[in-house]
């Protein structure tokens, strides 16, 4: 784990024994996994986490639209073969406080109003075909809020990220874990030029081997030692630090572009910004756990 203070957020100071002693990466404390039922039957799992503007700001829940929908985001068919049901509430596995070794809250939320509008607050320019939504403002004293920040360098520190690079989706494949609700690494490559990312085109395409129930996994480009990364002069630097760990959040990620191909498909962070601002503006009072 870095040891460089500056990487550690101000709200996640090291307790004895805690999650951060176990020798594990920030990242890895920082998505969540989730499942999605119907009543009282599990359809589906996947992943999301949370982001905040800054230490000040409102955590919204991020994940895939198609992942609360139950249905494929470009047909529409529904994805549960087995009840062909859609899910009406989501369960999300949070770390309780402080971040004891393996003890997680359960926290479930309705995806629907009385009125059968949906909870979640999808993008403001690009609505339901973009695969990005965010759930609730807030939460409990119950669950440890471990969000990316997107206006802060905590996780977003100019990382220069270039194609054939490496990147990591860090997520629940098929629902396993590393240990308990602790997420597993997939590590691919940057498949295109993070520049050809505009407004109206806010995905780009890493190539890796992900699978199902990595669906809405944040992507992070992680680098040890050596980092390469805009300064404020806008020049491309490179440094060395030995021992310390930083990283680059990139976005979310959304699926494979096809069962044939390890390609895979990721909404930029610019995306889940305008996700987030949207919600911090529309979104009503937030649905009370079930």
């Amino acid at each position: 784990m870095s040891t460089d203070p500056s990487t550690i957020p101000p709200d996640m100071i090291p307790a004895q024994g805690s999650a951060l002693t176990m020798g594990l990466e920030i990242p890895s404390l920082k998505s969540l996994y989730i499942e999605m039922y119907f009543k009282d039957v599990l359809l589906s799992s996947g992943t999301a986490f949370l982001v905040a503007n800054d230490q000040s700001s409102h955590c919204a829940l991020i994940t895939n639209r198609h992942n609360v929908t139950g249905r494929h985001q470009e047909t529409g068919e529904c994805l549960d073969k087995k009840h062909g049901a859609i899910p009406d509430t989501i369960r999300i596995y949070f770390h309780k406080p402080p971040l004891e070794r393996g003890e997680w809250h359960c926290v479930s939320l309705p995806l629907y109003k009385e009125d059968d509008s949906p909870w979640w607050i999808e993008h403001p320019r690009l609505g339901a075909s973009a695969d990005v939504v965010a759930l609730n403002l807030k939460w409990g004293s119950d669950v440890q809020k471990l969000p990316y920040y997107l206006k802060t360098d905590l996780d977003r520190q100019k990382l220069v990220v270039r194609p054939a690079e490496p990147i990591s989706v860090i997520g629940f494949p098929f629902g396993l874990s590393s240990t308990g609700h602790f997420p597993i690494w997939a590590t691919g490559f940057m498949a295109q030029e993070l520049g050809i990312v505009t407004p109206d085109n806010q995905t780009f395409l890493i190539d890796c081997r992900t699978r199902q129930g990595q669906s809405g996994s944040p992507v992070i480009a992680y680098r040890t030692n050596v980092f390469t990364y805009l300064n404020d002069n806008g020049r491309i630097s490179t440094t060395m630090a030995a021992g310390v760990a930083k990283w680059e959040f990139l976005g979310i990620y959304s699926g494979r572009v096809n069962s044939e191909s390890d390609l895979g498909r990721v909404w930029h962070v610019s995306a889940i910004e305008e996700v987030l601002a949207a919600a911090e503006t529309a979104m009503p009072a937030p649905a009370n756990p079930i």
